[in-house]
C-alpha cells in the first residue's frame, strides 16, 4: 500500500488558533483519502508559540489519538512554497508509515532498537558536547545517517518527541523499510583553494600548508593589518569551510562538497600569526576561506532538489523478493534550513521555499529554520538539508 503524507500550515497570533486552522485543512484533505490512518506527525512552530508547546502537542494527539509526534521550535518554519520567518506560524505533516518502521527517542526514552537505519534528530543548541553526541547517535544507526537540525528560539528552545523537551536530543529513528533520499545544500562560496591545516592548537589555526595562517588569510583577502579599518571589514565577512582529511572539499562548479562544514572566523592573533575559528582545528583537515553568496546558494539548492528528484525516479520499489518496475515517487519531505538563509536572504520572503517547490515538485513538505543543521554525522551552518521520503 502506498504511503500517504499530508501537510498543512497556518498563521495566527494565538498558536492554538493557528493549529486549529491547520488541523481543519488536514481533515478536509484527508477526507479524500478514505484509507488514511496517520501514525506519525511532524509539528514545527515559530518561537512566538513556544509558550504553548505542551498545549499544541496535546491538541494534535487529541485530534488523532495514538499518533506519535516529533518536531520543535524555530525562529522560522517552512511548508511547501512558503515560510513563516520571525512571525507566528505553524506547520504540520501527517503520514501513515507502518508503526513497526519507526520509533521516537529522547532523553527520557533513549534509542534502543537494533534495526534503526536512519534518524531525524532535533537538538537544543545549548546541549553540552553536542557534536560528540551527534556523532555517537550516528554510530548507533546502521546507515550512520542523521538529518535534522538545532532548535532556534528567542524564548523557550524546545523539541518534541511524544513530549516537550528542553536540552539534549530527540527525534524519530526509521528502519531500512523507510526509503529516504537526503542532500545537503551549501550557502557559501569558496574564495580560494582548500589548504591543509599543518599546525593547530584547540581552535587556533597556526599553519596552513606549512605557512603561518594569518599571512595566508590576509594575502587571500588582499588586505594588510596596516590598514585596520579595511582589514576588519574584510575579516568580518569571511568564514572558513572545514573538511575532514580524505573527504572531498569541493564538488562540481567549485562549490563546497557535502562534507564541508562552514564555521565563523572569530579572531586573529598577530603575535602568533594565527587565526581563531569557531570549531576545533584538527591537523590534517582541509580549510578554505569563504563568504556567503546568494546566487551560488540558489544554484546549489536547485541542484540538490534535482538530484533528489532524479534519484527517486531512478529507484525502484521492492515487495518481498520481487522488484517492481514502476519508479518511486516522493511522498513527502522535510527541509531544515539555516536561520541565516531565512527571510529575504534569497531575494524575497519565501523565495527559498518557492525554489524548492519549483525544483522538487509540489510535494507535502514541512521543516524549520535551525541554529545549525545536521546531516550524516556532522553539524553544519548556512546550509539546507533536504530529505525526501519515497513511496
Amino acid at each position: 500500500m502506498a504511503t500517504t503524507f499530508l501537510h498543512a500550515h497556518a498563521a495566527h497570533a494565538d498558536g492554538l488558533q493557528a493549529l486549529a486552522r491547520a488541523i481543519s485543512q488536514l481533515q478536509r484533505t484527508a477526507a479524500s483519502h478514505t484509507t488514511f490512518k496517520p501514525t506519525l506527525g511532524f509539528l514545527y512552530f515559530t518561537d512566538h508559540h513556544a509558550a504553548q508547546a505542551e498545549a499544541l502537542l496535546d491538541a494534535v494527539r487529541a485530534t488523532w489519538p495514538g499518533v506519535s509526534v516529533a518536531g520543535g521550535v524555530g525562529i522560522g518554519v517552512a511548508a511547501s512554497g512558503i515560510e513563516y520567518f520571525d512571525t507566528p506560524g505553524i506547520v504540520l505533516m501527517l503520514c501513515d508509515l507502518p508503526r513497526t518502521s519507526f520509533t521516537l527517542f529522547s532523553g527520557r526514552a533513549p534509542l534502543a532498537r537494533d534495526d534503526a537505519w536512519s534518524a531525524l534528530v532535533h537538538a537544543d543548541p545549548a546541549t553540552h558536547e553536542l557534536p560528540a553526541l551527534i556523532g555517537e547517535l550516528s554510530e548507533r544507526l546502521q546507515s550512520r545517517y542523521l538529518f535534522g537540525g538545532l532548535a532556534s528560539s528567542r524564548t523557550r528552545t524546545l523539541t518534541l518527541a511524544d513530549g516537550v523537551f528542553e536540552g539534549g536530543l530527540s527525534g524519530v529513528a526509521f528502519s531500512a523499510d523507510v526509503a529516504l533520499v537526503s542532500r545537503v545544500t551549501q550557502g557559501c562560496q569558496p574564495m580560494g583553494r582548500p589548504r591543509r591545516i599543518s599546525s593547530a592548537e584547540r581552535n587556533l589555526v597556526l599553519e596552513l600548508d606549512g605557512q603561518p595562517a594569518l599571512p595566508v588569510l590576509l594575502d587571500e583577502l588582499g588586505v594588510d593589518l596596516s590598514d585596520p579599518a579595511r582589514a576588519v571589514v574584510a575579516l568580518r565577512r569571511t568564514l572558513v569551510g572545514l573538511t575532514d582529511e580524505g573527504d572531498a572539499a569541493l564538488a562540481r562548479g567549485g562549490q563546497f562538497g557535502a562534507d564541508t562544514r562552514v564555521r565563523h572566523l572569530i579572531g586573529v592573533d598577530p603575535n602568533r600569526a594565527a587565526i581563531a575559528i569557531a570549531d576545533s582545528a584538527e591537523v590534517g583537515s582541509q580549510l578554505a576561506f569563504c563568504t556567503r553568496d546568494v546566487e551560488a546558494a540558489r544554484r546549489d539548492l536547485v541542484r540538490i532538489c534535482s538530484e533528489v528528484r532524479e534519484e527517486a525516479e531512478s529507484s525502484v520499489a521492492v515487495a518481498g523478493n520481487e522488484t517492481l518496475a514502476a519508479p518511486r515517487r516522493i511522498a513527502g519531505a522535510i527541509y531544515v534550513s539555516c536561520t541565516g538563509r531565512g527571510g529575504a536572504h534569497f531575494g524575497a520572503p519565501s523565495a527559498e521555499l518557492q525554489t524548492v517547490r519549483r525544483a522538487l515538485g509540489d510535494v507535502p513538505l514541512v521543516g524549520f529554520y535551525a541554529a545549525g543543521e545536521i546531516a550524516r554525522r556532522h553539524l553544519y551552518g548556512y546550509t539546507g538539508v533536504l530529505t525526501a521520503f519515497l513511496d
